[in-house]
């Protein structure tokens, strides 16, 4: 059984993809929606921002959009329907719906205890350690497969999920195998 408290997982950010399996014209979306960020000389694609959810849409002239800056999978669905809509709005043509894939999840969390990185980078296995560059340890999890950035403090960066759920089942896992181990040391209460 778990020592520790309840852990705290935050979603920081979904990174989404879309295809409308049509070609768009970002001139015309430039002209229906002044309020959107193009400089095709700088780069190809078309910045739409929200303000609730927060997010910026890149949309690309292939029909690809890319939506980053959600704090859910749902989210992240509603802005690429949100953003659909509004260039629907401003007079855009679009048939069909989108394909849409969640391609990254990054969390946070804090696991409420000091973590010995020196003995875990040898116990977890698939770490990466070198203090004198990076202050955290680099674990890559097979199960569920995500990338986990931990740090002494207790602290983690879980990276590379593609359901929020993996997310969840990473931290509870590395907790776990932490705890089994004898690598966390909770302060008494």
């Amino acid at each position: 059984m778990s020592q520790q408290t309840q852990v705290k997982v935050r979603i920081e950010n979904v990174v989404a993809s879309a295809t409308l399996n049509q070609r768009i014209d970002l001139n015309a979306v430039v002209k229906g929606y002044p309020g959107v960020e193009y400089r095709p000389e700088q780069f190809p694609g078309l910045v739409f921002r929200l303000k609730r959810p927060k997010t910026a849409t890149l949309i690309f002239n292939s029909g690809k959009m890319v939506c980053t800056g959600a704090k859910s999978e749902r989210e992240a669905r509603r802005a690429v329907m949100r953003v659909i809509k509004e260039l629907k709005k401003s007079g855009i043509v679009i048939v069909g719906k989108p394909e849409l894939k969640i391609q990254n999840i990054v969390a946070s969390a804090n696991l409420n205890g000091v973590i010995d990185l020196e003995k875990s980078a040898y116990v977890l296995g698939k770490t990466m350690y070198e203090p004198e560059q990076f202050p955290g340890l680099i674990y890559r999890m097979d199960d569920p497969k995500v990338v986990i950035l931990l740090f002494a403090s207790g602290k983690l960066v879980c990276t590379g999920a593609k359901k929020e759920e993996d997310v969840y089942r990473a931290v509870e896992n590395l907790q776990k195998k932490l705890e089994r181990e004898g690598l966390i040391y909770y302060e008494q209460r």
